[in-house]
């Protein structure tokens, strides 16, 4: 699963899915605490635009799809300092 730090987005957008998808189908979103801060095409787009502002495992990039399929890939980077 994930790490505890994204635990809060995830539930956020479990808890908003449905608002969400009716909102940004098809689109990728990012989420940091309880706000969508952008929506975008893909992934790599929104971790390349996001990590502009934000530091990278500070938010969560989602898909926005109903069901759970659009939650049951999870995806891990490394971070080199």
């Amino acid at each position: 699963m994930m790490g505890k730090a994204l635990e809060h987005e995830f539930k956020y957008f479990l808890d908003h899915q449905e608002e969400l998808v009716e909102k940004y189908r098809g689109r990728v979103v990012v989420i940091v605490g309880d706000e969508v801060i952008g929506d975008y095409v893909d992934e790599a787009q929104a971790v390349q635009e996001t990590q502009k502002t934000h530091e990278l495992g500070t938010f969560l990039v989602q898909k926005c799809e109903p069901g759970e399929e659009a939650y049951t890939q999870v995806f891990h980077s490394r971070i080199l300092v």
